[in-house]
């Protein structure tokens, strides 16, 4: 387990064989989204064997423009390096981010409404 300090971002790393998750603590924004990809981008690097990275968001304070243009580079990248990503206990406010810009879906592989939809088709 390592921790990463910044401003008013902290990560912590925590690995396993195959896994890594981030443990991401403070705001997503301006100041701090380019450390959160630098982190990550070097965990790809430094990790061809990474199949899974978990980026555990409940200590996420605020995610602005920059903390989801961070969060869509980090797909990116997982993407083009065969590694399935994960935003993991998601805050409401970071999900409402991601629903009014049109990138849940893309972000998270599920539909926003998925879960609404099927309590109301078990409700029928």
């Amino acid at each position: 387990m390592t921790t990463l300090l910044h401003a008013h971002l902290q990560l912590t790393t925590v690995d396993a064989e195959d896994r890594l998750r981030i443990e991401i603590e403070g705001d997503l924004d301006f100041g701090t989204a380019d450390f959160l990809l630098e982190t990550v981008s070097t965990q790809l690097a430094a990790r061809p064997e990474l199949n899974h990275l978990h980026l555990h968001c409940a200590g996420l304070g605020m995610a602005d423009s920059m903390g989801l243009s961070s969060l869509l580079m980090i797909r990116r990248r997982t993407s083009a390096a065969g590694v399935q990503l994960h935003l993991d206990d998601r805050p409401e406010s970071l999900d409402r981010v991601l629903e009014i810009t049109g990138t849940f879906e893309h972000l998270t592989g599920a539909s926003p409404t998925a879960s609404t939809e099927s309590s109301t088709i078990d409700g029928a």
